[in-house]
């Protein structure tokens, strides 16, 4: 019996004649025939019909403002239900796959193959004990989708899915059609661009969503179905806690004023509300399960206890509680419990203190029910809750603080003046020495209650650090607990975050560290003194003390996007790469557990592309079991807005960990040869140069400024935070997100791909060979996902496209940057292709489809963006058509940055 009643190309089909249907009756016949004319301009030239695009541009040369604003809500609309299709299509490909077993990266093949290796169960539950991965929500502005949109999408999905997967009659599935018709009218109408930049609250409220509606349930299926699986080869396996998420949202300063102690107050509290009600649903759905008779089913006698020390809690719940469920025991308790989370942070006693005392009413329930008859209703109820416990605590997700390392040097050097000393003159051992000594030392230097007089930035900076101690007192230590420094370039930057929590109590050395503090290496000079940064942190006496308290582990966070945009792709992936292995040399040497803590984003130049293959391609002595990464903008969605799709994406990350995990106990330092760690030298540092010597010559900025449409995505409103550090034009102070995506909406995603023909051109020219680079693609993990990666950034890069944006460019510009370009580009394309011996981009033969299918469509919004942006003087409803076509590129490309 077949799984599905549709296919992808029939949803597309029929989602782009409704969109036509719509635009049609929303709009005007003559709208419609226009868009039709480009659509099929654009296919014609796709396919080889016709010798130019000149069609295209004759049309947007004539037609009037207004039909701009409907053609490009057209195509823009016609994507966004693209993009559902092939969710859909990604949905059926997951479940057919699990249903015949071909799933590639899967954990049953996994489990079949440490089997058939002889892997002895003790070895098992050894890995299974080092792995904890982490994905990081941030609130980075690369989602370019309103609110609003996401929500009618969303439902259309449903739809969708109902269409699939149920047998339905001619009259249902008519009304299911109406339903959509009437879902993609009102998204016709709905505004597409946001009026104004979302708040720091919308986006901790949108990551709360994904945690909320899909993760909350997909965490306690994925447990099932690691447990049943493991249990074929491995009967006595004890899974331990494999995931825990964790967000910036409402907590990330770094470069945003608007996140303020009010804001991440708000966000602790509203995920505590959010999770609690979660657990009463639970425990209200259980209850309506375990009406076992107390007089046939006996419980145990821990169970009778707990019910006991519930009575002297609470005497006249229980009263209540017995003459509602008479015998029945279980109810009795479950009233019980909701009664405590009802009481979580109340002014009321006898509330749960902590998410560990109601995992062990869990326990205590579970023996209960396994010892006498219930072991079906315990698998099926109380395991998946108890893991979703244990994952998302009492917190939903925990939270990280984040701000620039700067700020803190600041506010210690306001806060020390007032105790008269010049902090600011210090020389940076003088500076290690002195907060050294002010952490070990029993009395607090900063009197909190008369600070002193300060500046803005210490005052705000301090106040934060007062209210990290209340919130650890009020929400518990895990709930915020890591902090992260962004730019971090010295020892004494680490060491000033640790001395402003010991001034307000959240580090107590020896006994109590509350907090991880995790310098952010995203700098070449921060990347290549790690050793010396980290080396002396650990020889650190006080230092040395925070880490034993906090297990003996140290987070340290790796920057992709500002190192691919200082350094190139090759010479920043390549830089990563040698300073993991460093950094897990320094700590093994200190006899330190590392945890790595990756920031991507969601494009390739930022760190993006398969998760699976990039855990699988670290070096094995960083591998240490624990992995934290961020998940961004538009990946959130893509990954975690579908139950199945995010399930599927948990399953390989844990497939791809645990692999990695047994790849490195088996060979603890991965033995890369020198011949290719050589090469590699070769060319990365060719590759730099040669991407520096672009990004440095004069007169680039400005080719910059002109041949994208940077000015327009500044304005976006995409997020709370500024697209620039310090609103200069400059490519060092420009931040990542916009630098990338602007690339990405002229169809020349340079930051995936530049300078990789020159870096390798340069080692063939010094001596080297293809075979060798053959040989390095083949064996080497790291070095082929790094290609394979450019191959996505190449394989989207369409430069007849990037050339009209180029025609926006001054003369004197375009004629010395755009050749170059090119150039760098089509060198890369027959490179890499002789590199990895195939003759396309792509393998991935849905990707390739997918890139055909939607290449003709985004072609006119390229056009017409470029048509608007060659206007000297537009109206305000012709900037609002522009920013526009930014999100209708940014759905066609599925990538902003």
């Amino acid at each position: 019996m077949p799984l599905h009643n549709r296919s992808v190309r029939q949803d597309v089909r029929e989602l782009g004649a409704l969109v036509g249907e719509v635009l049609a009756d929303q709009a005007s016949t003559e709208s419609f025939e226009t868009v039709e004319a480009l659509r099929e301009a654009a296919i014609d030239y796709r396919n080889g019909e016709l010798d130019s695009r000149k069609r295209l541009h004759s049309t947007f040369e004539r037609i009037p403002p207004e039909e701009e604003s409907v053609v490009a809500r057209a195509f823009a609309t016609y994507f966004e239900l693209i993009n559902l299709a092939e969710e859909r299509e990604r949905v059926r490909a997951v479940r057919e796959s699990t249903q015949d077993k071909s799933l590639v990266d899967s954990l049953d093949r996994t489990v079949e193959t440490l089997a058939e290796e002889g892997a002895s169960e003790e070895t098992v539950q050894s890995i299974l004990e080092d792995v904890l991965i982490e994905p990081t929500f941030t609130a980075h502005p690369t989602e370019a989708r309103r609110g609003t949109v996401k929500a009618k999408l969303r439902s259309i999905a449903g739809h969708l899915e109902t269409l699939d997967e149920r047998n339905l009659t001619d009259r249902e599935k008519d009304r299911v059609w109406e339903q959509i018709d009437a879902e993609v009218t009102s998204l016709w109408g709905t505004r597409q661009v946001r009026n104004r930049p979302p708040e720091p609250q919308d986006e901790a409220r949108n990551v709360q969503w994904y945690l909320e509606n899909t993760l909350f349930d997909v965490v306690g299926e994925v447990y099932s179905e690691f447990e049943s699986t493991i249990a074929e080869e491995y009967e006595s396996i004890d899974l331990p806690k494999l995931f825990e998420f964790r967000s910036w949202a409402g907590s990330d300063r770094d470069g945003n004023p608007f996140v303020t102690v009010e804001v991440t107050d708000d966000t602790l509290s509203r995920q505590r509300e959010v999770v609690i009600e979660k657990y009463r649903t639970a425990l209200k759905r259980l209850s309506a399960v375990v009406s076992q008779d107390g007089d046939r089913y006996p419980t145990t006698d821990a169970f009778v206890a707990s019910l006991e020390a519930d009575k002297e809690r609470f005497p006249r719940i229980v009263t209540e509680a017995r003459e509602r469920y008479p015998e029945e025991p279980y109810r009795q308790k479950l009233r019980l419990m909701r009664e405590r989370l009802d009481r979580v942070g109340d002014v009321r006693p006898h509330g749960y203190e902590t998410a560990e005392d109601l995992m062990e009413d869990l326990r205590i329930m579970n023996e209960s029910l396994r010892t006498y008859g219930g072991r079906e209703v315990s698998e099926a109820f109380i395991e998946p809750l108890r893991r979703q416990v244990s994952t998302f605590g009492f917190s939903l997700a925990n939270l990280d603080l984040r701000d620039h390392r700067k700020n803190h040097t600041e506010a210690i050097a306001d806060v020390l003046e007032n105790e008269g000393i010049d902090y600011r003159s210090l020389e940076e051992d003088e500076r290690v020495d002195l907060l050294t000594e002010a952490i070990l030392q029993n009395d607090p230097i900063i009197d909190l209650e008369e600070p002193g007089e300060l500046g803005d930035i210490a005052e705000r900076v301090l106040d934060r650090f007062v209210a990290l101690g209340e919130w650890q007192k009020e929400y518990g230590v895990p709930a915020i607990d890591t902090y992260c420094i962004s730019m971090t370039d010295e020892p004494s930057h680490v060491l000033e975050v640790l001395f402003l929590a010991d001034q307000v109590g959240v580090v107590s050395l020896p006994d109590h560290c509350g907090i991880d503090v995790a310098p952010l290496l995203e700098t070449e000079y921060a990347l290549n003194g790690a050793e010396r940064i980290m080396g002396t942190l650990f020889e650190n006496e006080a230092y040395s003390m925070a880490v034993d308290a906090r297990g003996n582990t140290q987070e340290i966070m790796l920057g992709y996007s500002d190192s691919n945009k200082e350094n190139g792709f090759l010479a920043a992936n390549w830089d990563l790469y040698k300073n993991q292995k460093r950094l897990a040399s320094i700590t093994n040497e200190h006899d330190v557990t590392m945890r790595l803590f990756h920031g991507r984003g969601g494009s390739i130049s930022r760190g993006g592309g398969p998760m699976n293959e990039a855990m699988l391609a670290l070096p094995n002595e960083t591998v240490t079991g624990q992995i934290k990464f961020t998940e961004q903008g538009e990946a959130i969605a893509e990954k975690y807005g579908s139950p199945r799709i995010a399930e599927r994406e948990l399953e390989q990350m844990l497939d791809a960990q645990v692999r990695a995990r047994q790849n490195a106990l088996e060979e603890p330092i991965e033995q890369v040869p020198d011949e290719w760690m050589d090469a590699m030298d070769t060319m990365a540092a060719a590759a730099r140069q040669t991407y520096r010597n672009l990004l440095q010559r004069p007169g680039f900025v400005r080719y910059f400024e002109q041949a994208t449409p940077i000015t327009v995505i500044e304005d976006l409103n995409l997020g709370s935070r500024p697209a620039s550090r310090s609103g200069e034009r400059t490519v060092e102070d420009l931040r990542a997100i916009p630098w990338v995506f602007s690339w990405t909406q002229s169809r020349c995603i340079l930051p995936g791909w530049y300078s990789i023909a020159s870096g390798i051109n340069a080692y063939l020219e010094d001596g080297g060979d293809i075979e060798t680079l053959q040989n390095m693609y083949g064996e080497w993990a790291f070095f082929r996902t790094t290609l394979d990666n450019a191959t996505q950034a190449l394989a989207r890069t369409e430069m007849e496209i990037a050339a009209e944006y180029a025609e926006l460019a001054d003369e004197d510009l375009r004629e010395e940057f755009f050749p170059e370009l090119k150039s760098e580009y089509e060198e890369t394309v027959d490179i890499v292709l002789e590199i990895a011996d195939r003759d396309r981009l792509l393998q991935r033969e849905w990707l390739q489809e997918s890139l055909d299918r939607r290449n003709p469509y985004v072609d006119p919004l390229n056009i017409l963006q470029t048509h608007l942006l060659d206007q000297t003087h537009r109206t305000e409803a012709e900037e609002r058509t522009l920013r526009l076509t930014v999100n209708g590129i940014a759905a066609g490309m599925k990538n902003t940055g």
